[in-house]
């Protein structure tokens, strides 16, 4: 990861069990075992203090179909957490990039729809103007921009749960990084 910041930042969110993994072995949509820890006022406020100075969110295609079919419908909701709320309009009202290969146009509103290398695509994106880059739980994404020493700042959320297996964030192969 890079040290020195100049211009917009890259900032990856990922959630993950004791053991590593950011899915568990069954299905990998199943995000069950996230959701007591979630909702919580040290993950709540966590996600608050990342989004505060992104201008940009960054979604693979399914966790785009999954935030996107849910968030906007926490806006006013009866008896929704504020914090939730404000996330909710936040991903609603800043500009989104998803990565797909087989969405020809997007189905949200602001949302650019990108089908080329994840790392040369943020790149890219960097040279625009704008606040931090949020990259939302991502996994392909996030390794690739790892790969390719494009993250800025890996802000990860470890839960007190073994999956006991499934994909893990952390492949071997990885270059070595600060």
């Amino acid at each position: 990861m890079t040290g020195q910041f100049s211009g917009r930042r890259v900032v990856t969110n990922m959630s993950l069990s004791l053991d590593g993994r950011y899915a568990g072995p069954i299905d990998p949509l199943n995000m069950n075992w996230v959701m007591p820890y979630a909702v919580t006022d040290v993950a709540r406020d966590h996600m608050a203090g990342l989004r505060e100075s992104a201008t940009t969110a960054v979604l693979g295609r399914v966790n785009a179909e999954g935030f996107l079919g849910y968030w906007p419908s926490v806006i006013g909701m009866e008896g929704a957490d504020s914090r939730d709320e404000a996330f909710a309009k936040w991903l609603v009202e800043t500009d989104k990039v998803v990565f797909s290969s087989t969405l020809d146009e997007a189905p949200w509103e602001r949302t650019t729809v990108v089908d080329e290398p994840t790392a040369e695509a943020v790149t890219k994106l960097k040279t625009t103007e704008g606040g931090d880059i949020l990259v939302l739980s991502s996994a392909s994404i996030i390794k690739a921009l790892l790969s390719a020493d494009k993250v800025d700042r890996l802000a990860l959320t470890v839960f007190p749960i073994f999956l006991g297996g499934g994909p893990r964030l952390f492949d071997d192969g990885l270059p070595a990084r600060q």
